[in-house]
């Protein structure tokens, strides 16, 4: 990848447990190849417990708790799914806040798998095209997005993509989207 991000910052948000490893390792691999700094974000301080599916994976260390950042130290924001890490997000307000500032700043967002459980509670699909896991859909679409089952989705600087095989063209978009900068559609959903 080339080094379109150099010198900016990518956030992460992850609950403190139930994030899908590899949807955390590769789009923060491709972050990082392409210059940027990545910032693994939670709702509290020390390590959050990664998963391979339903099997217990790695930690990682917390750079900075959400409560203590804003949108306005990054150039994007990547949403890792599993089905634990949105779901436990989406009932925490501050991250569900978290989500919604960074929409309101224009910011490119990229969400995997589960990932859009987090968005639906910020309210910010109404009216957007993506897609998720298959299980999500109709979550989707009754929050008002438009649901397609295609390998990655863009819709002014929103990024989705359904499960770990879209991972290659997931990241790849993502970067892009980043690399452009902020965003105007993505205020609409704030």
């Amino acid at each position: 990848m080339s080094s379109s991000l150099t010198g900016l910052k990518v956030a992460f948000l992850v609950a403190p447990e139930g994030v899908e490893q590899v949807e955390l390792t590769e789009p923060w691999k491709a972050v990082r190849e392409a210059g940027a700094q990545p910032e693994l974000l939670s709702v509290q301080s020390g390590s959050v417990q990664a998963f391979n599916h339903l099997d217990k994976a790695d930690t990682f260390t917390v750079d900075r708790v959400v409560t203590d950042v804003s949108p306005d130290d990054y150039a994007g924001l990547v949403l890792p799914g599993g089905v634990a890490n949105p779901d436990m997000l989406r009932q925490i307000p501050e991250a569900v806040n978290f989500v919604k500032e960074v929409f309101a700043k224009q910011l490119p967002v990229a969400v995997i798998c589960h990932g859009p459980w987090t968005l639906i509670e910020a309210d910010v699909v109404r009216g957007r095209r993506l897609t998720s896991y298959p299980s999500v859909a109709t979550d989707l679409r009754n929050a008002g997005a438009e649901w397609v089952d295609e390998q990655v989705v863009t819709d002014g600087g929103l990024v989705s993509s359904r499960n770990p095989n879209d991972l290659p063209a997931f990241c790849d978009k993502l970067v892009e989207e980043i690399s452009e900068g902020k965003h105007r559609q993505q205020a609409r959903s704030a």
